[in-house]
């Protein structure tokens, strides 16, 4: 009989356990989501700022404003572009000089991909072993094993 509970407790454990490390795992498929959407928009705006550095002033551009609507706009000046810092804080820039800090961000941003994807990994890892000795611990019981 208190083989039988041990099982018992074992089960309630490893239960929860597995709760956890779904939760945990969840969190972090939408921490990795949102990297993602990150990185694309930086992409985005690094491609637009080579675009750009190969236009002229005056040119005709249309600026995306949501909603696949666009608004027709003359670019007043090639070399110069406003660059968020955070906060509320934007900075006119150089071209070149906001190509570097949003390089600068996408590596950052890959780096914490890399690091919740490492971490994805060893809770799924996790997950797996534990429903191999979950699935055990009930065939047991099933068969009246401690």
């Amino acid at each position: 009989m208190a083989q039988r509970s041990k099982a018992d407790e074992e089960l309630r454990k490893l239960s929860m356990e597995m709760q956890y490390l779904e939760q945990t795992a969840d969190a972090l498929q939408q921490r990795i989501s949102m990297v993602n959407a990150a990185v694309t928009d930086l992409s985005y705006a690094n491609m637009t700022l080579d675009g750009i550095e190969k236009e002229k002033e005056n040119s005709e551009l249309l600026v995306p404003i949501g909603g696949s609507a666009y608004v027709k706009v003359k670019l007043a000046d090639s070399n110069k572009v406003i660059v968020g810092m955070g906060a509320g804080v934007s900075i006119e820039k150089t071209v070149p000089e906001a190509k570097t800090i949003l390089k600068e961000r996408l590596d950052e941003l890959e780096k914490t991909m890399n690091a919740a994807q490492q971490q994805f990994t060893q809770v799924a890892d996790r997950l797996n072993s534990g429903r191999s000795r979950l699935e055990n611990l009930l065939g047991s019981a099933r068969e009246g094993k401690p």
